[in-house]
């Protein structure tokens, strides 16, 4: 969203394809950063004070060197230790794998010398996940139902000690750089950080909203006329830096041209070199992937004709972090075990039913009214005496009986191991069936650590809508396994009823239609200007929709395209404020009765009221219960709630949904926005419309970006079977 009134949006990255990014890839991009503010800091040779105060950072970082771990764990601690916890177990287990990869070995020029550079240093002992394809795995032994037990909440990682802060702020006082960073990049760095970063200045880029420029001014003080831009550990830092700010708009790979251009524009003399460098250092992987039907030459072709063939291979080469490559391959994997390992019934009922009887995994496409058919399901499979269990992205989905009962919990819960069934010793979920719901938003490591978690046996069924927003964080899992062709795909049949229901399933096929709407479900509010959306926003939310609908204003959503502007989430959310609940902000800005958005971990969002505060920080009552958000992370993990961004309230439904669409909005605009934003209303929807003719050519023309990622091509060579599509 453009930024009229001259507070400057949330970063852009300037990375490898900035170039030709549009303003919707930029929105998107604020936006998968979990939501949290981010500010352009300032050009300038040395970080500057912005940087140092936490902006950008993701929120499970503090910005104040000086706050000592809470005594307690958080939510948010064990949440991160449990993601922490699987992906070591992950690790563990793709270590132990072993064979050859025949992808990449039809490369050509500059991608095989890499390849081969990588192959001579490393000798297939370092990131061997990305050198190496899976071998079968031995099934694994049934658990039987009494030996599961509670998983106890893992331990949080220990905070950096004093003395290794006190060395980071030695170092960075030398380099210019504000010593408030040293908590940050210990946290980044580990407990030898002042080692890392004074013999590698450039590692201040691991520091969530430091920019190129800043840390070259941080190296030239630090090194002097030792470095320049052609220095190797610019050049590595550098590339991995562009592949974290492409992970933000939810890529998991870059081909190599993309890397290189993105070098270029930061003045690296020989970019390719640098590649090679990054490769070669082990900082980066090098993958070529080859579809399983691209792999085997046509009937009747020449021999050697296919992916193989002079034409080169089918997709680009790519290079991505060891981070995303190990979450997806496992990813995989998992999911090729699950497909391998069910034992095939025949179960009796719809489509549905039949095809999860007979596959361990099964995907399921519709729209709001379809999600009562994966819920049926998981009714009958209950009814067969399975152990059944449903999984949602947003909490305030969960009904109270499903909650009393366990039977639907959120997905965030599951994973950080405060709800759901018992785990074995191994960390298996006491489950024979897994129904995910809204899987568009789901991200490829959540993905791996919940498919991780499933022991042999297990039936996993995928629902969601493909035409919404895509997950918060990296990786494209739900449109990956569906445009892999490698399971059953159940498209429900179900309409979505009413007005509402009507307007959305228009957009989704690019058609914004207008609608009867006798009850007042859909109304359009015309606005000239930014200042006017935000009154007539106000008006909407505290006196129209209650009046017409007899709602309370906390049973309304306000949706807006991005955080900044005139017309932003916080411009909103202050006016909402004022009326809804004015005061003083004496909890860090906030007051009881407060709506807020809270981010616990990096691209997720829990929405819910301010109770209170004490010594322990601020008390907000959730859709998940009470949680604390500890007083050192209010600043930069909370922020007011009445008005949230289309990504924030993906997953979630209110009875009444504002559309806020101010003039400036318009280069934010896409389908799949427009979808999900108008999407969320149950009972009414109200659009403050001022971006004129572009919300329909938004509708007809825009789609939002697609994502490079591997996991398609990774289950396609694991499950495919010859000559299937």
């Amino acid at each position: 969203m453009t930024e009229p009134s001259g507070e400057t949006a949330p970063e852009a990255p300037e990375d490898v394809d900035q170039a030709d990014v549009d303003q919707a890839d930029v929105e998107q991009d604020a936006e998968d950063r979990a939501d949290v503010d981010r500010e352009d800091a300032a050009p300038s040779a040395e970080v500057t004070e912005a940087a140092a105060s936490g902006e950008a950072a993701e929120p499970s970082e503090s910005a104040d060197a000086s706050k000592e771990a809470a005594p307690e764990q958080s939510e948010a601690q064990a949440e991160l230790a449990a993601q922490r916890e699987l992906r070591a177990r992950i690790e563990a287990r793709k270590a132990e794998k072993s064979g050859p990869v025949a992808s990449g070995s039809k490369l050509k020029g500059a991608a095989a010398d890499l390849l081969a550079a990588v192959r001579a240093v490393e000798g297939g002992s370092t990131s061997g996940g990305a050198f190496y394809a899976p071998a079968p795995e031995p099934p694994r032994a049934p658990r039987p139902p009494e030996a599961t037990v509670r998983a106890a909440a893992p331990a949080a990682p220990p905070a950096p000690t004093a003395g290794a802060l006190a060395g980071v702020r030695e170092v960075l006082a030398r380099g210019g750089a504000p010593e408030a960073l040293a908590g940050q990049v210990a946290a980044a760095l580990g407990e030898q950080a002042a080692e890392a970063l004074a013999g590698d200045p450039w590692q201040l880029l691991a520091v969530a909203g430091v920019r190129p420029e800043q840390a070259d001014g941080f190296a030239r003080a630090l090194l002097g006329d030792a470095c320049g831009p052609d220095d190797p550990r610019r050049a590595v830092a550098l590339t991995v830096w562009l592949l974290d700010r492409a992970a933000l708009r939810g890529h998991t790979a870059l081909t190599l041209d993309e890397v290189a251009a993105g070098l270029a524009r930061h003045g690296v003399p020989d970019p390719e070199e640098a590649v090679g460098t990054a490769v070669s250092e082990g900082a980066v992987l090098l993958f070529q992937e080859e579809d399983a039907e691209d792999a085997a030459p046509e009937e009747g072709a020449e021999p050697g004709a296919g992916a193989g063939s002079d034409e080169g291979p089918a997709e680009p080469p790519l290079l991505g972090l060891d981070r995303y490559a190990l979450a997806e391959e496992s990813l995989a994997d998992g999911l090729a075990r699950l497909a391998r390992t069910v034992t095939a019934e025949e179960w009796d009922g719809g489509e549905l039913e039949r095809a999860v009887g007979g596959h361990g995994l099964v995907l399921h496409t519709g729209g709001e009214a379809a999600r009562a058919e994966p819920l049926a399901l998981a009714a009958a499979a209950r009814e067969r005496g399975l152990r059944v269990l449903v999984t949602v992205h947003d909490a305030g989905r969960v009904g109270e009986e499903e909650r009393a009962a366990g039977t639907t919990v959120p997905i965030a819960a599951l994973l950080s191991g405060t709800a759901g069934p018992g785990r074995d010793e191994e960390g298996g979920l006491a489950l024979d069936l897994l129904v995910v719901l809204d899987a568009p938003q789901l991200d490829v490591e959540a993905g791996a650590m919940l498919v991780e978690a499933l022991p042999d046996g297990c039936r996993l069924v995928l629902s969601g809508d493909p035409d919404v927003l895509g997950s918060a964080g990296p990786g494209a899992v739900f449109a990956d396994a569906l445009a892999a062709r490698v399971c059953p795909r159940v498209a429900s049949r179900r309409p979505d009823p009413g007005p509402l229901g009507e307007l959305v399933s228009g957009i989704g096929i690019g058609e914004l239609n207008q609608v009867e709407a006798p009850g007042k479900e859909v109304v359009i509010v015309p606005v000239r200007d930014a200042g006017e959306a935000v009154h007539r926003t106000v008006q909407l939310v505290a006196d129209s929709v209650p009046r017409a609908f007899g709602l309370a204003p906390e049973q309304t959503r306000v949706i807006t395209v991005g955080h900044g502007g005139s017309a932003g989430t916080r411009a909103l959310n202050a006016a909402l404020k004022q009326r809804l609940n004015p005061g003083p902000g004496r909890f860090g800005g906030y007051d009881p009765g407060d709506r807020v958005a809270y981010a616990p971990a990096p691209g997720r969002t829990v929405t819910g009221t301010v109770l209170g505060a004490d010594a322990e920080g601020l008390r907000l009552g959730t859709g998940e219960g009470e949680l604390v958000v500890p007083k050192e992370r209010v600043e930069s993990a909370l922020r007011h709630g009445w008005a949230l961004t289309a990504h924030q309230a993906a997953g979630g439904r209110w009875p009444a949904v504002v559309v806020v669409l101010p003039g400036d909005a318009a280069p934010g605009l896409s389908r799949p926005w427009v979808y999900t934003a108008f999407g969320r209303a149950e009972r009414h929807l109200s659009v403050v419309h001022g971006v004129d003719q572009a919300l329909p050519r938004s509708v007809a023309e825009v789609l939002s970006p697609e994502r490079t990622t591997r996991l398609r091509p990774l289950l396609t060579g694991l499950l495919a079977a010859p000559g299937e599509e």
